[in-house]
């Protein structure tokens, strides 16, 4: 419950006297009390004002308390209240089936203001320490899961970091071999990126990286994958692509790039880059195998006068 309100306290009880007593008690407390009369107003009234605890008569006339707490356990919306029965019961199987049915402590009438008051800011401080644990899980969760993304993201450009390409490409890899699917790996790099960096200073440079990076991402498809492998060096993971496929999105990629103007504190820097694209053959018995005919397509594009594509 938040810091800056009072807790709000649910008391359901048939007797008027009982109810009044247990209102100008915990009103003497600053919660804000919130009394019923019967078990049916008690369901309405807990799953509109959400108390943070319900003190419950067993003994009504309509529902009793037992029903009362089990429907509340069984709604989501209800079932993380704190529920004290408060009762004139005093056998054994009366409170073990409070217990069973939800209850988390149990008060037997006549009681004493003391013991409410001390059993009160017990299941309250309880509810209060259970909902801070719960939230600083959630947030636990959220920091493991932006870490777990964070080792997957090359930190500069934005795209996959090596080592989970990998691990994406050996998975895609395997599935195209065993239902013998197409799949196609284009590798490309910035030409003469170290005229860029030597010109302009490595900070331009990261952005000329960062830009080509985003751009080549926003080229392929959901199905498709890309990563940073090294330096100015990218590749591609082109799932059902043969090499034909392969080398039209290449091409597609390489004008992307050619027509790309990354501003930079030093003015608009243009880039072209060089690609390499090869298709899953049988005789490719791994991954790292596809990945270097790849490889080989792209120097042969840099062979070839660079800022073109070559597919083998």
């Amino acid at each position: 419950m938040p810091d800056n309100r009072a807790p709000t306290i649910l008391v359901v009880d048939d007797t008027p006297a009982n109810l009044l007593l247990l209102t100008q008690l915990l009103n003497s407390q600053a919660y804000d009390v919130r009394p019923v009369t019967q078990g049916a107003m008690a369901l309405a009234a807990a799953r509109t004002i959400r108390p943070d605890l319900i003190l419950l008569d067993i003994r009504m006339p309509d529902k009793d308390g037992y029903a009362v707490c089990q429907e509340l356990k069984s709604d989501p919306e209800t079932s993380q209240i704190p529920i004290i029965f408060v009762s004139a019961l005093d056998d054994i199987d009366g409170k073990v089936r409070a217990f069973e049915c939800g209850g988390v402590d149990y008060i037997t009438k006549p009681f004493q203001p003391a013991e409410v008051l001390a059993r009160v800011r017990t299941h309250l401080a309880l509810a209060q320490a259970r909902t801070a644990l719960e939230m600083a899980n959630r947030e636990l969760q959220r920091a493991l899961a932006r870490e777990a993304e964070l080792a997957r993201i090359d930190w500069l450009t934005g795209v996959y970091n090596r080592s989970h390409f990998y691990e994406i490409a050996t998975h895609e890899f395997a599935v195209s071999t065993r239902y013998d699917q197409s799949l196609a790996i284009c590798m490309f790099d910035v030409d003469y990126f170290k005229q860029i960096n030597d010109r302009y200073g490595h900070l331009v440079g990261d952005q000329v990286l960062r830009a080509i990076a985003q751009t080549a991402a926003r080229q392929i498809r959901a199905a498709d994958c890309i990563g940073r492998f090294g330096g100015e060096e990218f590749i591609l993971l082109l799932p059902n692509t043969d090499v034909t496929a392969g080398v039209v999105l290449a091409e597609r990629l390489r004008t992307a790039i050619a027509e790309l103007r990354v501003p930079t504190e030093k003015g608009e820097i243009t880039a072209t880059i060089s690609l390499g694209v090869a298709g899953r053959q049988p005789a490719d018995t791994s991954i790292e195998r596809l990945i270097d005919r790849a490889d080989q397509a792209l120097y042969a594009a840099k062979r070839q006068g660079r800022n073109c594509v070559v597919g083998i």
